[in-house]
């Protein structure tokens, strides 16, 4: 699942928020877009606290995954095998993929069509983590998210901190022991299929995180000065916090800003 567990301590809660209230009042007053940079392998808990930190930061949400997971149903809706690599490539070259909404209600189109239900089916989600391999598909969706994301954005994905936006004001790491991340991606496909399998969950996600980490374009990798948090055993909360805090202080040193 790619959510941190909702339990924390009522005094830590009292902290982030305290830190997010005083954030606010310091983020009107931004003076350039700021451009945050998520990445990490599944389960990591990127689309949870990116939706958060856009919230707070009242910036646009930008789920990449969500993006090539578009790309892997037009695939399977075509008459292109998933396996001709040039073909895919132009396939998410012509068509139009949109994000809509604000994060926590995020509309995700594929030519003008509502698609962010059908994206999340299991198969779509594993062909997506093999087309997103192909190198003529990450270009063509690096360009897009780069052109959403020029007016300030938070987005997550795999590459965003070393290739999408190398110079992004903040980058992060997310991570955590593959038992944990595992458990959270095995509790989400729980909603959508009461009959999935832990160990099959689990094989699934090591296999992606072998193709994701020796994939000849834009592997998976931790960025230059990104911040490397592991939200192992920690709560939502905990890690929002520490978020949070790196936010402002990159926010608060001259030359960083």
């Amino acid at each position: 699942m790619d959510s941190v567990q909702e339990a924390g301590a009522g005094g830590r809660r009292h902290e982030a928020r305290f830190a997010e209230s005083k954030f606010k009042a310091q983020s009107k007053f931004m003076p350039r877009p700021l451009i945050i940079a998520i990445d990490g392998p599944s389960g990591a808990g990127k689309s949870t606290l990116g939706r958060m930190l856009a919230r707070e930061l009242n910036l646009l949400y930008i789920d990449t995954g969500s993006m090539y997971r578009a790309v892997a149903l037009a695939v399977m809706e075509s008459s292109i095998s998933s396996t001709d690599d040039v073909a895919v490539g132009s396939l998410a070259a012509r068509v139009s993929i949109d994000l809509r909404g604000d994060p926590d209600s995020m509309e995700v189109t594929l030519d003008g069509r509502d698609v962010t239900e059908s994206i999340r089916r299991e198969e779509v989600t594993h062909l997506s983590s093999i087309i997103s391999a192909i190198p003529e598909v990450r270009r063509a969706m690096v360009e897009r998210q780069r052109e959403m994301g020029k007016l300030g954005a938070v987005l997550n994905g795999r590459d965003i901190g070393t290739v999408v936006f190398p110079n992004a004001d903040v980058k992060f790491f997310l991570t955590a022991v593959p038992d944990e991340r595992a458990q959270r991606r095995f509790v989400e496909e729980s909603v959508q299929d009461p009959n999935v399998d832990f160990e099959a969950t689990f094989v699934d996600m090591t296999e992606r995180d072998r193709r994701d980490s020796t994939r000849a374009d834009s592997p998976l990798r931790i960025a230059e000065n990104a911040v490397v948090i592991d939200s192992t055993g920690l709560s939502i909360d905990e890690v929002f916090a520490k978020m949070i805090a790196v936010v402002q202080a990159t926010l608060a040193t001259p030359g960083d800003w």
